[in-house]
Parts: structure tokens; C-alpha cells; sequence
């Protein structure tokens, strides 16, 4: 019997169109002879749909013609099953059941933990990183706290709230104490989203403001002049982890844009993601740094407790030859798909582990206490020493 596969994506996220080209390329190559795929969009006010034509990029075109079409849906658990039931109408039918959930979500209210946490209440078994670690992924600063906690490289940075930043502007500047050029970066975004590199305190001023627009924390980091960008992805769970091949990264522009990473391999309506970023695979380092890489890559994924498959960005100092750490991307674009193909490791093999492993973090998760069966309320007098509160 097939495993009834629902693929959650878009959601109220700026990086909502990129969610869509990574889960309708995995859709595309998840396969179908192992799992019947029910496609769910989540539109930018989080409202939920299903229906086959979601898996036609074109009707993204149209978002109305969407919305007449497909099924706008809940899920919840009916009978020891979860279901999607249609939400519009005088009767509410059940659409279909469900067996298992595949987050492909990046950004604010998808890759955060905030849908995580959803499909925890529901109760639903889900694929990739968990609550906790998703929180870490998304958010650069407390990422970053724990890398550094744990023998992890990390630059030098800084850190502050919009609201500290607007009232007191001169004290924030005074105080991030980095040697220009730096960068500065909303905290919880990706896809290079807000993100932008001040060489004086003018720019510096500038990149926060826009910052702000996109967060209410910002990250300031040093820059690595002598610089020279490397990805590599990680596929397991705190059991057993494997690594990719390391991939070298490039763009025309001193950080690695939006445009870079999507609007660059647009070509006949057809959008490829990360995979049409500029790269070159494998990329070129002597034996000691790759080793170093690929030895923090496996601390990094075991300190944030990461699950599924995650790729891990670094930043080498070509003058110092040290790799440090930039970020770790829970649900990454394309699910960096393009770094196992060099390992042998297709696409529809990559997606099959990622959905056995949501198998099995909860097997294991069930088999954990989470509540207890007796009930202290069955002995309970009522409250002490509460009256009056009423009035």
C-alpha cells in the first residue's frame, strides 16, 4: 500500500514563490509508484488548498483562478486518522486521509518551527527538522550562539532589536565595534532577503533601515575580504548523519543575491532554484580544510539537533585558510538535491530518505512518555483560598 505523502508549501513567507519551484521540483521526482502525493498550497494568508493542478506551475500565475479551482482545506485528526476535510460548504466532506506530512517551506511560518508546531498538536507524523531545531535554523542569532557554544566557527558579530535600533540609532552604531566592511541581516529570513553590506556607517544606517523592513532582530557580522564561499548538505537525524560533496559558490555581486539564487536560471517560464545558482562542484580545497569543513558540518548538524536533509553554508578566509560557519538551512533550496547527485545519490532516492527518516523520528518519538494516564484532578476539591476573585 502507498503511503498517502501530503507536500505542505508557499505560506506567508517573502520567500513564498521560492517554496513553490522547490516543492513542485521534488513533487516531480518523489515516486509515485511508493507515495500518492497530495499537493497542499498555503496561500500568503495562510489559508490552505489542495487539488492536482497545484502541481502545474503555470496556475501559480493566477492566483484567483487558483483559488476557484482548487479545495480550501483543514487538517486535523478524525478517528485515530489524519485528514484533510474541505472548509467551504454546507457539508463538510473529508477529501482524503493522510499518513504523513512533507514540509517543503522556507522562511517566516513555514521553516521556523511554526508549522512544525502545528503539525506536533495535530499529532501528525512530518519529515525534516523538528520545533526545536527549526527555531535554531531560522533564527542566525540564536544559530549562532549555539555553534559558538559548541566549538563551532562563527565571525564576529553583533545583535539588537528594531525597537533598540529606532529609539537610540547612535548608541546601536556606537556599540557594534566591527571593522567595516560588515554585513547586516534580518535575523529569521533567507534567500539573501534584506540582506546587504554597509563599507562606512552611512551604508551601515542604510542596510539596517531596510533590514528592519523584514525583522524585528538584526544581525551584524564581519565580512571575510579574502573570501571564498562552500555548501555542503547533510542527510540523517542525531543517529547517523552523511555528508555531500562541499560545492563552491559564486555570484558577480559581493554577496550572493535573491536574484543570484532564483532569477538567474529563469529561462522559458521554467524557474530551477537553487540548483541554476553559479557553483562549481566539487569545489577546489586542499585536503585539510575539507576535512575541517566536513568535521564541522557534523557538529553543526548534531549541536542544532537538525533531522532530514539541511545544507550548511561556510565562509573561508582565503588568507587564513579557516572555515567558519555562515548558517544552517533546515529546509534548503531545491533540498540541495544538486550536491548528492554527485555522490550517486539521485533526487527520488534523496526524497525517499528524507521521508523514511519522518518515519522514523516518530517511531522514536512514540515511544517516548509524554503524558501520564492517572488524572491528579480526580481527587480535587476545588480551588483554596480563591474567593473574591469573582466579582
Amino acid at each position: 500500500m502507498k503511503i498517502k505523502l501530503c507536500v505542505l508549501f508557499g505560506g506567508r513567507s517573502v520567500e513564498h514563490e521560492v517554496s513553490i519551484i522547490t516543492a513542485l521540483q521534488a513533487i516531480n521526482k518523489i515516486d509515485k509508484a511508493k507515495y500518492d502525493i497530495i499537493p497542499v498550497y498555503i496561500d500568503k494568508g495562510g489559508r490552505w488548498y489542495t487539488g492536482s493542478m497545484l502541481t502545474d506551475i503555470e496556475i501559480y500565475r493566477d492566483l484567483d483562478l487558483l483559488k476557484r479551482y482548487a479545495k480550501e482545506v483543514v487538517l486535523y485528526k478524525k478517528d485515530d486518522k489524519f485528514v484533510l476535510q474541505n472548509k467551504k460548504g454546507l457539508f463538510k466532506s473529508i477529501i482524503t486521509d493522510v499518513d504523513l506530512a512533507f514540509p517543503i517551506m522556507h522562511g517566516t511560518n513555514g521553516e521556523d518551527g511554526t508549522l512544525q508546531g502545528y503539525l506536533e498538536t495535530v499529532g501528525i507524523p512530518y519529515c525534516e527538522s523538528n520545533v526545536y531545531a527549526s527555531v535554531l535554523g531560522q533564527d542566525k542569532i540564536f544559530q549562532k550562539q549555539v555553534l559558538k557554544e559548541n566549538g563551532v566557527n562563527v565571525v564576529k558579530y553583533k545583535w539588537f532589536f528594531d525597537k533598540e535600533y529606532l529609539e537610540n540609532p547612535d548608541n546601536i552604531v556606537e556599540n557594534i565595534k566591527i571593522d567595516y566592511p560588515v554585513i547586516v541581516k534580518p535575523a529569521t529570513l533567507g534567500s539573501s532577503v534584506g540582506i546587504g553590506i554597509a563599507h562606512n556607517e552611512l551604508e551601515l544606517r542604510e542596510c539596517i533601515t531596510d533590514a528592519i523592513e523584514y525583522d524585528e532582530k538584526i544581525l551584524v557580522e564581519e565580512v571575510i575580504t579574502n573570501l571564498k564561499e562552500v555548501n555542503i548538505s547533510v542527510l540523517g537525524n542525531s543517529e547517523r548523519q552523511e555528508l555531500s560533496v562541499i560545492e563552491e559558490v559564486g555570484s558577480k555581486n559581493e554577496i550572493l543575491t535573491y536574484d543570484d539564487k532564483y532569477k538567474g536560471g529563469s529561462k522559458g517560464g521554467k524557474v530551477k532554484g537553487m540548483a541554476s545558482a553559479k557553483r562549481k562542484i566539487p569545489a577546489e580545497l586542499d585536503e585539510k580544510l575539507e576535512k575541517d569543513i566536513r568535521n564541522q558540518a557534523n557538529l553543526a548538524f548534531r549541536a542544532l539537533n537538525m533531522s532530514g536533509v539541511v545544507r550548511i553554508d561556510f565562509l573561508i578566509d582565503e588568507e587564513t585558510n579557516k572555515a567558519y560557519v555562515n548558517e544552517v538551512n533546515t529546509i534548503p533550496g531545491s533540498l540541495s538535491f544538486y550536491l548528492w547527485e554527485k555522490t550517486d545519490k539521485d533526487y527520488p532516492e534523496l526524497l525517499d530518505d528524507v521521508i523514511n527518516l519522518g518515519v522514523i523520528n516518530y517511531k522514536n518519538k512514540s515511544r517516548k512518555t509524554t503524558t501520564f494516564k492517572s488524572n491528579i484532578l480526580e481527587s480535587f476539591n476545588g480551588f483554596k483560598g480563591v474567593k473574591g476573585i469573582k466579582k
